[in-house]
């Protein structure tokens, strides 16, 4: 059951980021159309900026199940199986932390943004809690993820998505 709603979390959070990258595509073409046209839209690279970083914080957890985070495993592989699971355990529980740590902080910034009225300082002034509220959903999913996939691997079950992609490497 708590499987099945992290999957449809991810899967709405995923949908989320990808309506705000349409939104930051539609917000920069509004903006080189408007200039061509000698229009001034004030505004309007603060919106592209908010919905970059909520396009970003959105598709945090989603990226995190599908394995495409940067996962630094130099030390990992080299240590027998006890040790790894040893080493993948504690990683797993102090991204847990760290990630919870910053989901409480983004939402306390957002209650501070909301009791204090604060506005953006660009031309749009924009209450700022608008934008930092995706940024705390986001934060809380990915939270959410770590903590999934450190329960997930207390019980010995996978959490990361199986590839048959051979492992990237730039």
């Amino acid at each position: 059951m708590l499987t099945v709603f992290t999957q449809r979390l991810y899967q709405w959070l995923m949908v989320g980021a990808c309506i705000a990258m349409v939104m930051a595509f539609v917000t920069i073409a509004l903006g080189v159309a408007a200039r061509e046209a000698a229009w001034n839209i004030q505004g309007l690279d603060a919106y592209a900026g908010y919905s970059i970083a909520a396009a970003l914080f959105l598709a945090l957890p989603a990226t995190f199940k599908q394995g495409d985070h940067i996962r630094v495993t130099l030390l990992a592989q080299r240590l027998n199986a006890k040790y790894r699971r040893g080493l993948e355990h504690l990683c797993l529980f102090l991204g847990t932390a760290l990630s919870g740590y910053v989901a409480y902080f983004s939402c306390r910034l957002v209650w501070i943004s909301w009791t204090t009225h604060d506005v953006s300082q660009g031309a749009d002034a924009t209450a700022l809690w608008i934008p930092q509220t995706f940024m705390a959903i986001g934060a809380l999913g990915f939270a959410i993820s770590f903590l999934d996939a450190w329960l997930h691997h207390h019980r010995g079950e996978p959490f990361f998505a199986a590839s048959d992609e051979a492992a990237r490497v730039e």
